[in-house]
């Protein structure tokens, strides 16, 4: 039986709950010390961390937010996101299950929105841009990271195809100008982007989605095959690991 795109998300991470709150990728990193500067700069009254994953915002948030609501897809993140954040001593963190393009929230709730590694999974990406612009507040603070595509059309398609044969949920990662100009008709005015380098460990990447063989040996096949333009683009390594663009870009919601 045919699965909904929200129910292939669900399937694909919430069993990978812990590798998440693991990951070094997520749980570190220099994208994560400048979204805490922001945050410490700002001091939210309630922020909310759109698509949680492992919580690695939310616990940041919530050094300097008085509460913080971490929001996702799938219970099983959210169960791991509470006793993390218990573990942690982190009274201030509340959880909900809810999908980006449809948020369970008043509009003006939030004073401040962070969204890191989330948005390439959105079946409706303007959708969850929309409904984040609802949920927070005229002249707050938003912040977005996700992995970005280069535009270039043969290192858009290696990328995407990578992506989707390591994870179904994958849905598509969008090049700068396509954020840009989907965050201007979604209400949000840029306020400034910075773009990292991101490399991914084969091992790991693949283990995290529990990524099967047959998918594994096609991602190494169309690596081993791709021309040597888009091979040091992406830095292709012997091993199977590469690196990728992301892209971090602070907006502010427009009154």
């Amino acid at each position: 039986m045919a699965r909904s795109h929200d129910a292939v998300v669900e399937e694909q991470f919430g069993p990978q709950a812990h590798a998440y709150a693991q990951s070094a990728v997520h749980a570190g990193g220099d994208d994560l010390d400048a979204l805490e500067v922001i945050a410490e700069r700002d001091r939210p009254d309630h922020a909310v961390d759109l698509g949680t994953g492992g919580g690695h915002v939310a616990y940041r948030l919530a050094r300097h937010a008085r509460t913080v609501t971490a929001v996702d897809l799938s219970a099983a993140m959210l169960d791991t996101v509470r006793k993390t954040a218990l573990a942690r001593g982190l009274s201030n963190i509340a959880a909900c299950a809810a999908p980006a393009e449809d948020l369970p929230f008043e509009d003006d709730a939030f004073d401040m929105l962070c969204c890191r590694f989330s948005a390439h999974h959105w079946r409706d990406f303007e959708g969850g841009l929309r409904e984040s612009r609802r949920v927070v507040k005229s002249g707050a603070t938003a912040v977005f990271i996700d992995v970005v595509s280069p535009g270039y059309a043969p290192f858009d398609t290696h990328l995407q195809a990578v992506e989707l044969l390591r994870d179904p949920s994958h849905v598509r990662n969008y090049t700068e100008a396509e954020w840009t100009s989907a965050l201007a008709r979604s209400g949000f005015r840029v306020r400034g982007t910075q773009k990292r380098r991101l490399r991914m460990e084969w091992q790991s990447w693949v283990d995290r989605m529990r990524t099967v063989e047959a998918h594994r040996s096609a991602i190494r096949s169309l690596q081993q095959c791709a021309s040597a333009e888009t091979a040091s683009y992406f830095a292709i390594e012997p091993n199977g690991s590469f690196s990728i663009d992301t892209l971090q870009i602070e907006v502010t919601a427009c009154r």
